[in-house]
């Protein structure tokens, strides 16, 4: 009779676990994918901002060669580059719907990583996308399709995958002349329509992005409007269920309208109610579990969740600044290289040459041995013991040692924010002939400048020894800055004087430190030095980083052929005329 009972009793418990509801995706699948080409130190940090403790999450690579099979087909290989750079930090979720988060992308926002992924056929997932500086950030859609695919155990089907990436593209593209926001509210809003209603005509599809963007007031070119239809038509023929993206569609439709409000000063919307509480919210919701201190005082991002954050952190989502780019960008409004990489070749302006220090960092499954190589477990906070030292251009706090309008807040930094251990060999030699040209020109060392500039006979201004000792911090901090990114985050424009990325950034930094071409503010470092010397000061430093990178600048070059032109209308007044009488 006991075992009888047992017996009913075992029946009874299994029948239980089998009618009890298993999840269909575990709350711990969790994975990070790191940019291959990053170093151990920019790893870590990576590591710390997303809190994630490497002994409890999945850690892969993305290498370039994913993303240039992801983006070949609507990117040139030039802007794509050769480095992958980007990390992503990915949940997925049983609710909710896509949830994202980004820091120092300036290419792809929250917003359009959000709807692309809808179109990737992905419906319920937290994402946290960033980098520890500014790049475009195009490596980042590959590591988050990479990193829901592994802790989902699902692979997405191609074709969306592929269409998802035009979208990123395509959305770009438009926002050079429109803005990220405006961009991507037209392609979403069309998307809810078009999938709702399944519409899959061409001239339907017109009609509606047109009467989408005229009701926004967004001017759109007939280019523009064909290239935006013609990426509809294809998501249109594929199955979506329009029940299974609304929530992530709506949610990013309600954050850009908040956006907009906010922007404008105008009564926010009321936020879209849920029928259950969205699972993940909290603490365990990644998107908001972040550590921005570890990416310094300058970190710009970008949430779905948040839309005020893009503002508070200086992301401008609506910029058209891309607009003034070279055609060298060939209309996909990414910088070449895609601020991801450098431009194949280009090995000086890269940063630090990781193949030695990581050369486990691109197996060939994308995998790190044992998850953790060379990333330190995180502590229950998030941060990992003994690496804030490890933290390139931050100090203990995380913040960064300059602010990025160049004002003077934080000229009194420690040494370790011209730690040059984060520069490839060429970058260290390049950051060592500018150590001398400061030492030389701002701090008065006549004999030291004469060894980089040796066409120099005298010094061309004298300054106060605090404040010399201080601008030569501030430029050194702009260069290591500069030198780290690679010209990776600069935007080209028309005005550029230089081939080199690397010294239009460096440029553009120049001009804000001896503030060229706007009103000194009164906190200014050099705030009492006359505006003449300030731009004697500007000029002969980016002549020095001209002469650095071997290049002469348009202005030089048209001095030069000036100067040629007067002598030789000098030589001709003086041979028809007799005299040799110049004006000056």
């Amino acid at each position: 009779m006991k075992k009888r009972n047992l017996f009913v009793a075992m029946l009874c418990s299994m029948c239980l676990a089998v009618s009890t509801p298993i999840p269909a995706m575990a709350d711990a699948s969790k994975v990070v994918t790191l940019g291959a080409d990053l170093t151990d130190a920019q790893k870590n940090t990576m590591m710390n901002y997303f809190k994630a403790d490497a002994s409890q999450v999945q850690v892969i690579t993305v290498n370039n060669q994913e993303e240039h099979d992801l983006l070949g087909k609507y990117i040139p290989s030039e802007q794509i580059g050769t480095r992958t750079l980007s990390c992503a930090y990915v949940k997925p979720t049983q609710s909710g719907g896509i949830k994202v988060r980004t820091a120092n992308l300036n290419y792809v926002t929250c917003n359009m990583i959000a709807t692309a992924l809808s179109t990737a056929g992905v419906t319920n997932c937290e994402v946290v996308a960033a980098c520890p500086y500014e790049v475009s950030g195009t490596g980042a859609l590959t590591g988050v399709m990479k990193a829901y695919e592994s802790a989902s155990g699902e692979q997405l089907d191609s074709a969306k995958k592929d269409l998802a990436a035009k979208e990123v593209v395509v959305t770009g593209d438009v926002a050079k002349q429109v803005g990220q926001d405006n961009a991507t509210n037209i392609i979403n809003q069309a998307k809810m329509q078009i999938i709702g209603d399944n519409v899959q005509n061409a001239d339907e599809i017109y009609n509606i992005v047109n009467n989408i963007a005229v009701q926004n007031g967004i001017s759109l070119s007939q280019d523009e409007l064909d290239t935006i239809v013609s990426l509809l038509q294809q998501i249109a023929q594929q199955n979506y269920d329009i029940q299974e993206m609304k929530k992530t569609l709506e949610n990013i439709q309600q954050n850009l309208e908040q956006s907009k409000a906010e922007e404008e000063g105008q009564p926010t919307p009321t936020p879209i109610e849920d029928d259950v509480a969205d699972e993940g919210s909290g603490e365990d919701d990644i998107t908001e579990n972040v550590d921005s201190g570890a990416l310094g005082d300058d970190i710009k991002e970008t949430s779905t969740e948040n839309p005020g954050l893009a503002e508070e952190t200086g992301a401008d989502t609506n910029n058209t600044e891309s607009s003034d780019s070279s055609e060298d960008s060939s209309s996909t409004g990414i910088p070449d290289a895609t601020e991801d990489g450098t431009i194949e070749g280009s090995t000086e302006e890269t940063p630090e040459e990781t193949s030695e220090e990581n050369p486990d960092s691109s197996s060939e499954d994308g995998s790190q041995d044992g998850n953790t190589e060379g990333i330190p477990d995180a502590t229950e906070d998030g941060s990992q013991d003994g690496n804030t030292e490890e933290t390139p251009d931050t100090e203990e706090n995380g913040s960064t040692d300059e602010s990025a309008d160049g004002t003077d807040e934080n000229v009194e930094t420690s040494d370790d924010a011209l730690n040059t251990d984060t520069l490839t060999e060429d970058g260290k030699a390049k950051f060592q002939q500018a150590e001398q040209f400061c030492k030389g020109e701002y701090e008065g060392d006549l004999g030291v400048l004469q060894s980089v500039v040796p066409d120099v006979t005298e010094l061309p201004v004298t300054l106060d020894t605090e404040i010399a000792s201080k601008l030569s911090k501030k430029v050194l901090e702009a260069y290591i800055k500069v030198l780290n990114d690679a010209g990776a985050s600069y935007v080209p424009a028309e005005t550029d004087k230089y081939l080199s990325t690397e010294l239009n950034a460096m440029d553009k930094e120049m001009k804000t430190v001896f503030s060229i071409d706007k009103d000194i503010a009164a906190d200014d470092l050099l705030v009492n030095v006359e505006p003449e010397v300030r731009q004697k000061l500007y000029d002969d430093t980016m002549k020095f980083f001209a002469n650095l990178y071997g290049e002469a600048t348009t202005d030089d070059t048209a001095e030069e052929a000036a100067e040629d032109t007067a002598g030789q209308e000098n030589a001709e007044a003086y041979s028809e005329e007799g005299s040799g009488e110049e004006t000056y």
